[in-house]
């Protein structure tokens, strides 16, 4: 059975905390080496990354050491362990061990020993440290070149395969707060895109373009293919996605849509495939850079939602019920500003957000407070709920 992000998330802890190797399987560009790293950040360990396929047996067991070690009076070969390896054995660490499924059979032997006892070539991992490998085997093993695991060997990890929803890419993409944008700042294209690197790497820079995050939202099918792969042909991922979206804001394309329009269609084909590409490219010439939920939530720009019709709020509230501030107790500020937007959108999409505030775990305590709240415009939110009832 498959499971999403959110899920992997609650249970990496648990099987880490016991010292049991974990095995994630799942498709090419899913986001399985990014959620690795999400958990060690959240854990406060830093990562040890090897790719299984491109390593060799020296590269499990080290070096010869020159001077060798004296047994029973005679000269024996020792070996100088690889740095990851005395690394990984000497302080806490996520062991990260990519793409084993494409490593040779002498590679995955080594792994067999680390996975199972904990120890190769005489070195011991520390107590601490947590093993994590990722495959694209499992259900969908026919479509990549990889080879099975044998059972003793599958036996060795805790094995999760991971299908992420959109919702999963989405609260990723949004995770951060907007920066300003940089390209007037610059002249240079790869100023540009140094900048970028280094807000989104700060978190001051959401890791996908809003666009890019808004085409998704209201196109979820052009996320990723999940039927069967033509050789050669290109198609979407939400690694894809990620990289088109680095490439248009290094080039900052997106400012102008419909003046770059013929540079995006032909970029994007390159990075998601034709169909997403044509879908992307009509959407992105009629887009208008929309109100962020930032703006509202945190800003209090209400200014900028004074011309919405009935289709805009229906977008705004959709952004705002999809994103991570209702999942969470807001702050009195948040609520404020929340009310603020509530109390002047159309009474039926209104209701709509009252709703999904009062959804979840913190729900009956973000409502309660919400109710209480009188907007800016003298228009209470319980004034508002009960002349729309």
């Amino acid at each position: 059975m498959a499971i999403s992000f959110d899920t992997l998330s609650q249970i990496l802890p648990v099987v880490s905390g016991a010292g049991f190797p974990v095995l994630i399987r799942g498709r090419h560009g899913i986001g399985k080496s990014e959620g690795v790293y999400q958990f060690a950040k959240a854990v406060g360990m830093p990562v040890i990354e090897r790719r299984a396929s491109q390593m060799t047996e020296g590269d499990l067991l080290g070096l010869p050491d020159q001077n060798g070690v004296d047994v029973a009076g005679r000269k024996a070969t020792s070996y100088n362990p690889p740095a990851w390896l005395l690394e990984a054995c000497t302080r806490p660490v996520i062991l990260f061990i990519d793409e084993i499924d494409r490593a040779t059979t002498e590679v995955r032997q080594g792994f067999f020993e680390l996975t199972d006892s904990r120890k190769i070539a005489g070195f011991t991992l520390h107590p601490d440290t947590v093993i994590i490998a990722a495959v694209n085997g499992g259900e969908n093993a026919s479509e990549y070149s990889v080879a099975d695991m044998d059972p003793a060997e599958q036996d060795r990890y805790t094995t999760f395969d991971v299908a992420p929803t959109v919702e999963d890419w989405l609260g990723w993409a949004t995770g951060a707060d907007p920066a300003e944008r940089v390209c007037a700042a610059f002249t240079d294209v790869r100023d540009v895109a140094r900048a970028n690197r280094v807000l989104k790497a700060s978190g001051e820079l959401r890791p996908v373009d809003e666009m890019i995050v808004d085409f998704i939202r209201q196109n979820p099918e052009h996320i990723e293919h999940t039927d069967t792969f033509e050789p050669g042909k290109v198609y979407p991922s939400r690694r894809s996605w990620v990289r088109f979206s680095d490439a248009g804001r290094s080039a900052c394309l997106f400012d102008d849509c419909k003046a770059n329009r013929a540079l995006i269609a032909h970029l994007s084909a390159g990075f998601v495939g034709l169909e997403a590409s044509i879908a992307f490219t009509d959407f992105s010439a009629n887009y208008e850079r929309q109100v962020s939920v930032e703006d509202i939530m945190v800003h209090g720009r209400i200014d900028r939602v004074e011309d919405f019709g009935v289709i805009e709020h229906t977008a705004m509230v959709s952004k705002i019920t999809g994103s991570d501030f209702l999942a969470r107790e807001m702050t009195p500020a948040e609520l404020q500003n929340l009310a603020n937007y509530f109390v002047r959108v159309p009474s039926e999409v209104g209701m709509t957000l009252f709703s999904a505030i009062a959804q979840g775990d913190l729900g009956p305590t973000n409502i309660s407070e919400f109710y209480a709240i009188t907007a800016d415009n003298g228009v209470s939110v319980q004034e508002h709920v009960s002349e729309v009832l």
